[in-house]
């Protein structure tokens, strides 16, 4: 962090300028403030470049990729000015050290807490990867190692105009020489098996200190890329063996992320991890100088707190080894209970009637559903209690749980934003289990959301189970934010991406009472009466109010086995206006 220079803005937009971050191809990087108190990262193009024909495109290609990547392991883009110089755009500022600066001041990871760094980064490009986006320029110096868990930033969309052709010998080209996978730096294809090259080269470097390719001109050091093997030189071999796979030449050679993941075979939190607690608690918190002007009537900003360890998102307990469940883990206490406290519900009079479409292959919010929208309202109404059996449908066993629990964080979102064959919104993963027969309703009236009592319902409209059969199935509600907006001011944090399972009801038996002389009777839930967070089978955190936390909610649909084992047969959600 510097100080602001006698030629730099003491303001942007709404933002009074802090301090310098750094520089990059496109531009500079501040630290501001809003006029709230929230500390955002202001990327602001330079005015030598404002005039290339390249130069706005891509930066506003740089805008629409921040947008659309809404993940636990990026910074949510807040704002952006697009209409006259100076362009610039503003992320949330996460502290600490990038992976380079830690591995330059203290030395390579030991192997352990390079599998948990290892498997992290691979979830989180898994999460990126999931929202249609690939990084293109994952190196060390992208990587801010916080106390929250390691953070991608700068998607190397905005590169320089110098750095756009991609030469016969891959001296240049997008990306970064040493960390750009062959099949880019030869013909320029770019997908997730580069960023799989990158997070290697990467890894290979969090683990020996030094480039993976050597150093020298771009050109050699991409030659080295393309043809010669990376520097492991004193890594563990296990973890060798991993990277070299990861870097293989041929890109249909390398891994999988979620194969990745299960090979670090991780056995704790990397937050957890000491020797990356200390390198990513060696940032002080933002002391930005004294020196910046701010604007009239603007009181002085105070110094950010950093946070503790139990009120971030990876700080106890989760391991990551899955990327689509999660394993099971020993979260517990106030993280996932605030990060799902105010609760979005379901009015479904007026609103919404789904349905998935024969096939039974679920998909994401982009397809895999047949939608109707009309007045369709539950009719009746099958209690809410669950009536016997297991959890899987074909036949008797226990009685399922009364209630389900987070095993680990959720990143299924709901957005407001048109998706591909949806008109008003979509979810970024897939569902995991299809079902022809299930029907939801979701809300659609603000007046309905607005009220502070609203129903959601679900059925199995063409089922025809035979005796003893069970069909055990939750809602799952969750609001945008880890913390709504008025406990985030009182406690100096930013808003964040809610990464908690949500409020749940009770699973209930779809197959409970069926009659295949009648259609059967929807099952509904009023919120808040029917719904809470229940952590270890205890509930924790009643529902609160949807006004307290304005913005896109996530709806699922979960079929359920066991309080840790849940599947997802369906996705929706609805806006909460501010």
């Amino acid at each position: 962090m510097e100080e602001l220079k006698g030629n730099d803005p003491t303001r942007l937009g709404p933002y009074v300028l802090q301090a310098r971050l750094g520089a990059g191809g496109m531009g500079q990087v501040y630290l501001g403030r809003s006029p709230g108190g929230r500390l955002v990262a202001l990327k602001v193009i330079k005015d030598e470049i404002t005039g290339h024909p390249d130069a706005l495109p891509r930066f506003r290609r740089e805008v629409e990729t921040a947008r659309a990547v809404r993940s636990a392991y990026t910074a949510n883009l807040i704002d952006a000015s697009l209409e006259q110089a100076p362009y610039w755009l503003a992320t949330e500022y996460v502290q600490g050290p990038t992976l380079s600066a830690a591995v330059a001041e203290r030395g390579p990871l030991p192997a352990p807490t390079c599998r948990g760094l290892f498997a992290a980064l691979a979830e989180g490009l898994a999460a990126v990867h999931a929202c249609g986006v690939t990084h293109r320029d994952l190196k060390p110096q992208n990587v801010i190692l916080s106390q929250r868990g390691p953070q991608l930033i700068d998607f190397g969309i905005a590169r320089g105009p110098e750095q756009t052709a991609v030469t016969e010998t891959g001296a240049s080209g997008p990306g970064t020489p040493g960390f750009t996978a062959p099949e880019v730096l030869l013909r320029n294809e770019v997908g997730p098996a580069a960023d799989v090259f990158a997070l290697g080269a990467t890894m290979a470097y969090a683990a020996t200190g030094r480039p993976p390719f050597g150093t020298g001109p771009a050109a050699s050091v991409g030659y080295r890329a393309v043809y010669e093997p990376i520097d492991l030189e004193g890594v563990e071999e296990g973890l060798a063996a991993l990277v070299r796979d990861c870097v293989a030449k041929d890109p249909a050679e390398r891994p999988s992320l979620a194969r990745v993941i299960e090979r670090c075979a991780v056995s704790g939190a990397l937050v957890g991890d000491a020797h990356y607690a200390a390198l990513a608690g060696a940032a002080a918190a933002p002391q930005p100088p004294a020196t910046p002007v701010p604007g009239p009537g603007t009181p002085p900003v105070p110094p950010a707190p950093p946070a503790a360890p139990r009120e971030l998102p990876t700080a106890d307990g989760y391991t990551p080894t899955q990327l689509s469940r999660p394993a099971a883990s020993a979260r517990r206490g106030r993280l996932w209970a605030v990060a799902g406290a105010a609760v979005l519900v379901a009015a479904v009079g007026g609103g919404l009637l789904s349905m998935l479409p024969d096939g039974g292959d679920g998909g994401d919010g982009g397809g895999g559903k047949d939608r109707a929208a009309g007045s369709v309202a539950p009719t009746g109404g099958a209690t809410g209690s669950p009536a016997g059996g297991d959890a899987r449908g074909g036949g008797t066993g226990p009685r399922p749980p009364s209630y389900i629990e987070a095993t680990g964080p959720d990143l299924n979102y709901w957005w407001s934003d048109a998706g591909e064959g949806w008109a008003d919104g979509s979810c970024n993963l897939p569902v995991e289990e299809g079902n022809k027969d299930f029907q939801y309703g979701v809300p659609s009236d603000p007046a309905e959301i607005a009220s502070g009592r609203l129903t959601v319902a679900m059925r199995l409209k063409y089922a025809e189970p035979s005796p003893g059969d069970t069909y055990y199935v939750a809602a799952v509600v969750k609001p945008p934010h880890e913390f709504p907006a008025a406990e985030a001011e009182k406690n100096g944090i930013g808003l964040t991406e809610n990464k908690a399972l949500g409020f749940t009801t009770k699973p209930v038996d779809l197959y409970a009472g069926y009659d295949p002389g009648k259609a059967p009777e929807w099952v509904e839930f009023t919120y808040p009466d029917d719904f809470a967070a229940h952590f270890e089978g205890e509930r924790r955190e009643d529902a609160l109010p949807p006004a307290e936390d304005p913005g896109d909610w996530t709806v699922r649909f979960v079929r359920v086995e066991s309080p840790t084992e849940y599947r997802s047969i369906a996705c929706d959600g609805f806006t909460v206006a501010e």
